[in-house]
């Protein structure tokens, strides 16, 4: 063999490889924006969901305060009476908020991402 076949040899399997990890690089930027758009996609969808339980949960807040504060006489022992089951619901929260939201999030965000 000659030099210069060796030369275009060695050109040759140097684009190949070339080629190689470029295309390999392109893949996995591909399969990273697809992890982005489905835990993204999940993320926005479930935020829907949640807002309009909140706002659910707004409404009827002000739904039962004031029927309350009608059966007391007065309408802010309605609203007293609902605002002090949202702190005891916030202190249940905050006592199990990471065995009841952070570690199922977590595992949520997690398995989005590895499938």
């Amino acid at each position: 063999m000659n030099t210069s076949q060796e030369v275009n040899d060695f050109e040759e399997l140097y684009g190949k490889v070339e080629s190689y990890f470029s295309t390999s690089f392109e893949l996995a930027k591909l399969k990273s924006l697809e992890v982005a758009v489905l835990v993204a996609s999940s993320f926005i969808s479930t935020l829907s969901v949640i807002v309009m339980l909140l706002l659910f949960i707004l409404v009827s807040s002000i739904g039962i305060a004031l029927w309350l504060g009608d059966l007391l006489g007065e309408a802010y022992y309605g609203f007293f009476i609902v605002s002090f089951f949202y702190l005891f619901l916030g202190l249940v929260f905050s006592f199990f908020l990471r065995r009841w939201i952070t570690k199922p999030v977590s595992k949520l965000i997690i398995t989005e991402a590895l499938s």
